[in-house]
């Protein structure tokens, strides 16, 4: 039998869908999903039919987030319903990969031997862009370092079945919005501010790549079943507050962890007065409360939207499916926030977490206090969430007024696009110029600072600074690698105005500039149009189609390139309790997955695993000394660096477990830091709480996240203690496990671990990964 036809009867013994069925399923109307797959079709009447049948099961009416949850259920007449309790089995329409992480989803994908993608999937070049000199400077420099990642990702891509966009097409999120997302959408997307897609009312939500590699190989996705936070919104934004202020607050109610496990429904009649870039911004920074996604009902900002970046046929079905893109009245939240636009002011949060709200007003007062530098080095605007042609707008305005008055930025200043028709459009409309002689730099068309994609010169490491941006995260050292440089977010107008004078001391609804005339001057509120009145310029053509025929595609990875590595599969379970594992770190306080996989120049590692695994952790605080990647060897009871130490447990058969805090693995969606502790040795995580995305990336590795069924017995390990955990034998939903606590002076202790596994999930840790998994089912 040929590979195609076992990769045919496996889909159909998995129930399955084949490729392409999607393109006969809307009756009323075929409309294309996007003008790059003519063929493949929106499923609004498939959306209906499973809608009603849930409507008719539960009874009751539904939120917006149900509905499009539900509605792409693969079993909707039978699937067990209860929001934060059961698994559901999705059927997404699509997935879309950024280089980063596209690098390991691939590898994943060549390793399950399926020969094409199930669903139409993208690969968006935007991570691997370092901010150095200037836009076209950067790209250059960019594809010559990278070119080995970037021909990789395309001939995978055009082997697979895999739209790829270039290095320069712009952010992922923002192509997506601009040409993938629509209402109603499922979107699954390698990285962890897909919800951006929510501005334009899909349900776009980030994941591991193992879980891309599943939706592309056509088997049901889990997702455990999410609760619904409603925000509702009264009054209207105006003035100075953007809609960045609304995530912000809803970011100082609810913290980085409020929103785990749930999604954030946006709702009330405040909405309409939000542009649907602006909602994608609150959608995007919902990541950042640990949301399963955010999400805003059909409205006519998202029509106007739609019309403008050429997609009028989907804005015209959506019309007439409207009733099932919008919340039913009467549908109950599990959580009611509500915001009054019309008293909502300007803010920013920092520093150091994305959950420390101030009003702009007080952060000067509140930067004196806490002994913040208050003089701002760096102004940066852009990036995933704050890149649209109305935020370029509103910071061009603010801009304006100060080149008027003879001023320029006394902080340096950079700007960078969110595509390369944003890029295009700024460029022809004046806004990108009036930036550059306000003393700014337009980067490329890619991620760069916002992740510590930024050659940084201006400071040293550790030195003490401030900075503000537009960006969604500032964890320690995420922009630049240095642990003392204070970041702070807020909207692209606030940093261009805190830029123009040049400390956190501005509060420009009241303070006053000196003009070059030695005139005192307030700035005006910025005022732009959210959408260009001419059509978008697209500018360069970015995007390379999958060929029809990719039989004759190579995909080549030398087998000594440091920057590509197949894999190999994790070994399976021994049938044996977890015996003496070692504690390799117990960490203390915040644990993001920058700290477990740092970002910035290990990103040329993201595709060779044994490499990048190599800054396993090394960002973590030792509860031991104080101290960042700096372990006791339990052995040679020497301290030496995380990865070093994991190494040495590896090579001399010692299994080893990490301990953690409250939401561990908060922050990106990188499955490499679930995959670098499987791959150094490591057997289980346990945490008093994990964030979601993290916590399935582990269980889709082979490892066990566990969790303290008591928070308080996180006080009784020691890092010199051993853990052995029981009950693996027996493992099943909802039953906890032993850990037995060995300490050195010859005591033990016993308490109980939780754990969220469902069957499926325990057939992973059994088969050593997911993708093991998967490969059992094809045999």
């Amino acid at each position: 039998m040929s590979l195609l036809s076992q990769f045919t009867e496996y889909q159909k013994a998995l129930g399955v869908r084949q490729y392409h069925v999607a393109s006969v399923l809307c009756q009323r109307a075929k409309v294309a999903m996007s003008h790059f797959e003519p063929n493949e079709y929106i499923r609004y009447d498939l959306l209906e039919k499973n809608i009603n049948i849930v409507r008719k099961r539960l009874n009751r009416p539904l939120t917006l987030s149900e509905k499009i949850v539900y509605g792409h259920l693969d079993d909707p007449a039978n699937q067990e319903i209860e929001r934060g309790k059961t698994y559901l089995r999705l059927r997404p329409d699509r997935v879309a990969m950024q280089d980063a992480t596209a690098q390991m989803a691939m590898l994943q994908f060549i390793s399950s031997g399926l020969p094409k993608v199930a669903v139409p999937s993208t690969i968006h070049c935007d991570h691997l862009i370092e901010a150095q000199l200037g836009g076209e400077k950067d790209l250059r420099r960019a594809k010559d370092i990278n070119q080995e990642v970037y021909n990789f990702l395309a001939t995978a891509g055009a082997k697979y079945g895999v739209g790829f966009w270039r290095p320069g097409s712009g952010i992922i999120h923002q192509i997506i919005l601009e040409n993938y997302a629509y209402p109603g959408v499922l979107l699954i997307g390698t990285d962890s501010h897909t919800p951006n897609g929510g501005g334009l009312g899909g349900i776009c939500i980030g994941v591991g790549g193992a879980d891309a590699v599943d939706v592309m190989a056509g088997i049901p996705w889990e997702l455990k079943c999410p609760k619904v936070i409603g925000v509702k919104l009264t009054g209207s934004l105006s003035g100075w507050t953007s809609p960045k202020d609304v995530i912000l607050k809803v970011a100082g109610i609810l913290t980085v962890k409020g929103g785990t496990g749930a999604i954030v429904e946006y709702h009330g009649p405040g909405v309409d007065s939000i542009s649907c870039t602006g909602m994608a911004t609150i959608c995007n920074m919902g990541a950042e409360i640990g949301a399963t996604t955010s999400v805003f009902p059909y409205n006519h900002r998202m029509k106007k939207y739609l019309n403008k970046t050429g997609r009028a046929d989907i804005a015209s079905l959506a019309e007439e499916f409207k009733d099932h893109l919008v919340p039913d009245p009467g549908c109950q939240y599990d959580q009611l926030i509500e915001i009054n636009l019309s008293e909502l002011k300007p803010h920013i949060n920092g520093p150091f977490t994305p959950d420390l709200a101030h009003p702009v007003a007080e952060v000067g007062t509140v930067a004196e206090k806490e002994g913040w530098p208050l003089d701002i080095r760096v102004g940066l605007i852009g990036s995933c969430t704050n890149s649209s042609y109305e935020d370029m707008g509103r910071s061009a305005a603010v801009a304006k007024q100060a080149l008027a008055h003879g001023l320029k930025c006394k902080s340096q200043f950079t700007i960078t696009p969110g595509s390369e028709q944003i890029r295009a459009t700024i460029e022809r409309d004046g806004y990108a110029q009036i930036l550059r002689d306000v003393g700014g730099i337009v980067l490329a068309n890619a991620c760069g600072p916002c992740i510590g994609q930024w050659d940084r010169k201006d400071i040293k490491k550790g030195e003490k600074n401030t900075i503000v941006t537009s960006y969604n995260r500032n964890f320690t050292g995420r922009n630049d690698a240095n642990p003392e440089t204070h970041a702070f977010v807020t909207s692209p107008e606030i940093v261009t105005a805190l830029a123009i004078a040049g400390t956190l001391k501005f509060n420009p609804e009241t303070d006053f500039l000196t003009g070059k005339d030695g005139k005192k001057f307030k700035l005006e509120a910025p005022d732009a149009d959210e959408l260009p009145r001419a059509e978008f310029d697209p500018g360069q053509d970015t995007y390379q189609h999958p060929p029809k025929d990719s039989s004759g595609q190579r995909v080549d990875v030398s087998p000594t390139s440091q920057r590509l590595q197949l894999l190999e599969p994790f070994d399976k379970w021994d049938g044996k309790d977890l015996e003496d594992l070692q504690i390799l770190i117990k960490v203390k306080g915040k644990c993001t997955t920058d700290h477990i996989s740092a970002a910035g120049p290990w990103l040329k590692f993201r595709g060779h695993l044994d490499n990048i695994s190599n800054n396993l952790l090394i960002g973590a605080i030792n509860i031991e000394n104080g101290k960042a990647n700096s372990v006791r060897n339990a052995v040679t009871q020497e301290f030496g660096p995380v990865p070093d130490t994991a190494r040495y447990y590896k090579k001399h058969g010692i299994r080893w477990v990490v301990i953690g805090d409250e939401n561990y693995g908060e922050g990106s969606s990188r499955e490499h830091a679930a995959l670098e502790p499987r791959h150094l040795g490591g057997r289980a995580i346990i945490t008093k709480s994990f964030a979601r995305i993290h916590e399935t990336n582990l269980k889709k590795q082979g490892l066990l996240p566990l969790t303290f069924a008591d928070p308080a017995d996180y006080n009784k390990i020691h890092p010199v203690d051993k853990l052995t955990i029981q009950g693996l034998k027996d493992f099943a939903p909802g039953k906890p496990l032993k850990c037995i606590i060995k300490h050195p002076n010859g005591t033990q202790e016993t308490i109980l671990l939780n754990h969220t596994f469902n069957e499926t999930q325990i057939e992973w840790f059994r088969a050593g990964s997911a993708l093991n998994r998967m490969k059992e089912l094809q045999q």
